[in-house]
């Protein structure tokens, strides 16, 4: 199988909308501040950008509030931020849960894992189209430890599905993960140590 360079697919979109041949009012899903530090101080060079809050697999509610607000604190600090606003998905732990059922006992970064990431690119897809954006985007892939390949196939996969264009990505690459560090430092940012379910708390 080809190796895809995800970030060369990034610059062609982002050179499309400098050319005006797609809008660029784009939808981010979020997964937590750190990841979308660099990925948001990239992207809103090129993008009217709104992020969306929907990490359902954070299943301690206390753990879901702290990142969700170091979210909002850094699009209220960071002066890359300027214009960007925050959704929140209103889907719940006990929706995630139903949605991985079966899969409880998969190693991290298994099927289980493949299943969360397809549930929150799938409602990041279906508010993107419902809400009238031009494209979405996830913060997923700035981390060494997803499979970006994986993460792209099934955003290109929920894109074709409802009618609105997906932005490709790798942002790991050209020093984006170190970069996140850099800002999570200079903006205090809270950097979790696990995804956020509770199997992975286990683990």
């Amino acid at each position: 199988m080809e190796k895809v360079n995800y970030q060369f697919q990034t610059d062609r979109v982002v050179e499309r909308v400098l050319n005006g041949e797609v809008g660029k009012k784009l939808l981010l899903h979020a997964c937590c501040a750190p990841c979308s530090s660099y990925v948001l101080e990239y992207l809103s060079k090129y993008f009217d950008i709104t992020v969306f809050f929907c990490n359902p697999n954070i299943t301690d509610r206390a753990e879901y509030i702290k990142r969700r607000d170091e979210l909002y604190r850094l699009c209220k600090i960071a002066p890359f931020c300027a214009g960007v606003e925050v959704v929140e998905d209103g889907i719940t732990s006990d929706e995630y849960l139903k949605y991985v059922s079966g899969l409880e006992n998969e190693p991290e970064g298994g099927a289980r894992c493949t299943k969360c990431f397809e549930l929150r690119i799938l409602r990041t897809a279906e508010y993107a189209a419902a809400n009238g954006f031009d494209m979405f985007a996830t913060t997923l892939t700035v981390s060494p430890h997803k499979n970006a390949a994986l993460i792209n196939q099934i955003g290109e996969g929920e894109a074709e599905r409802h009618g609105v264009l997906y932005l490709p990505s790798d942002f790991k690459k050209r020093g984006g993960y170190q970069r996140s560090i850099v800002l999570s430092k200079e903006y205090d940012i809270y950097r979790q140590r696990y995804c956020g379910c509770v199997f992975s708390e286990w683990e």
